[in-house]
């Protein structure tokens, strides 16, 4: 390939069709996709090509489909899916049926895990929706083909497999109980027409997406999910990305470990309703009964996120201070008390020594307070006791995208592809 040629205007493209960003996943993934686009067209000239998925809108979709790649498995972050279950049980009211969103869905495990999650926890049949939108025309015919391999089970608890799955050739398919909750659409979060005229969302799943965009385009999605969701509706991102929904009107949930949202003003017409919940019980022990108290209709069999209820949260061994501090900061994070996280952060570190989370978490409460330098100081120290820290370095890439820096982002997201490629997560 001519690497003088045009890739810009293939990364302009990209970026103006589905908002990805050069700076966030890497040059080398752009020029991949367009090399492997090359060989099967049998193309061998960068303009020729250029000319070629100009003009033609089924290449163009090709050309996503080749930068995509999807990485998924079935209850992938497990609280996620408690927090989800617990939300909807605090605030559904009345009988119609619920409406829920995974967006990105890619290759259907998201989709099909909240079906069974919501099943288990005795949500009946039917009634509940789940939208399961794609911009991968490739990823939506694998969701809809629904055989999964031994790679979208992972983990030691894969029970749910037996209880919602049918051998196939080729792997495990859902039975219909699952599928039928579950509708798939080519679909993008920057149109506009994506959720025109629909109902808004009980429940929106966003994770692991926002990372690609560059900061105008996360605030642009962001804005765009903040519509579609309903007053009292529930978003839930990924780990990286939970720096960013406070800056576009969201706010935080006491819901450990899920990254979990809602609109600002539905958490202020509701701030004390969590810790009323807790009250009665210790914390410990409304967790387990709150994810386990309606499977008397169906056997009792245990649940894909029941086994997590114990880590909502978190507790380590009695001896060992060190990591209950770190529990601690990382609940304090999880509910958005920030203050606190700075200011235990900095004590665990003055009692136990330097430490690489405690840093991350430091540098979070500086982040979250536009305390850009302190920030950037503190993912640093972050990365120097722990050069592998794929979140203290995530949110070092999206720093320095906020600053400008996209040859220092570009590094960065270079790095952390290398690390998730050798690491396989």
């Amino acid at each position: 390939m001519d690497e003088t040629a045009p890739i810009r205007d293939f990364e302009k493209l990209l970026r103006e069709t589905i908002g990805l960003s050069m700076e966030t996943v890497g040059a080398s993934v752009i020029r991949h996709a367009l090399k492997r686009r090359m060989t099967a067209c049998a193309i061998p000239d960068l303009h020729a090509y250029w000319a070629f998925v100009t003009e033609s809108p089924a290449e163009r979709q090709e050309l996503v489909d080749a930068v995509i790649v999807p990485e998924t498995w079935f209850f992938r972050d497990r609280e996620a899916f408690g927090a989800m279950v617990r939300h909807l049980r605090e605030h559904r009211t009345g009988n119609r049926p619920l409406r829920l969103l995974s967006l990105p869905c890619s290759t259907g495990e998201e989709p099909y895990s909240i079906a069974m999650a919501l099943l288990d926890a005795g949500f009946p049949d039917g009634s509940f929706q789940i939208d399961a939108i794609d911009i991968s025309t490739r990823n939506l015919v694998h969701a809809e083909r629904a055989i999964y391999g031994k790679n979208s089970f992972r983990g030691t608890d894969i029970a749910f497999r037996d209880r919602y799955f049918e051998a196939c050739d080729g792997g495990f398919r859902p039975h219909d109980i699952v599928r039928r909750h579950v509708r798939f659409r080519l679909g993008n979060v920057l149109a506009t027409a994506t959720n025109a005229g629909q109902e808004a969302y009980d429940v929106a799943f966003c994770r692991n997406l926002l990372i690609y965009f560059d900061r105008e385009t996360q605030g642009a999605a962001l804005i765009r999910l903040r519509q579609m969701l309903a007053d009292d509706g529930l978003l839930l991102v990924g780990p990286a990305e939970s720096g960013l929904p406070p800056l576009l009107g969201f706010a935080s949930v006491r819901f450990p470990r899920a990254f979990a949202f809602v609109k600002a003003q539905a958490a202020r017409v509701k701030p004390a309703e969590p810790p009323a919940a807790r009250k009665p019980p210790p914390a410990p022990a409304k967790a387990a009964p709150l994810l386990q108290a309606k499977p008397a209709a169906p056997p009792p069999t245990p649940r894909p996120f029941a086994q997590k209820a114990p880590l909502a949260a978190p507790s380590a061994p009695a001896s060992d201070r060190a990591a209950a501090s770190l529990a601690g900061i990382e609940r304090a994070a999880d509910a958005g008390r920030l203050a606190e996280v700075s200011a235990a952060a900095e004590r665990h570190i003055a009692e136990f020594g330097p430490s690489p989370d405690a840093f991350y978490w430091l540098g979070l409460a500086h982040d979250a307070a536009d305390a850009m330098e302190d920030a950037m100081r503190n993912y640093r120290k972050a990365l120097y006791l722990a050069p592998d820290h794929q979140r203290a370095l995530a949110q070092l890439r999206l720093l320095q995208q906020r600053r400008g820096d996209h040859s220092g982002a570009k590094a960065l997201a270079d790095r952390l592809d290398r690390l998730t490629k050798r690491s396989g997560t």
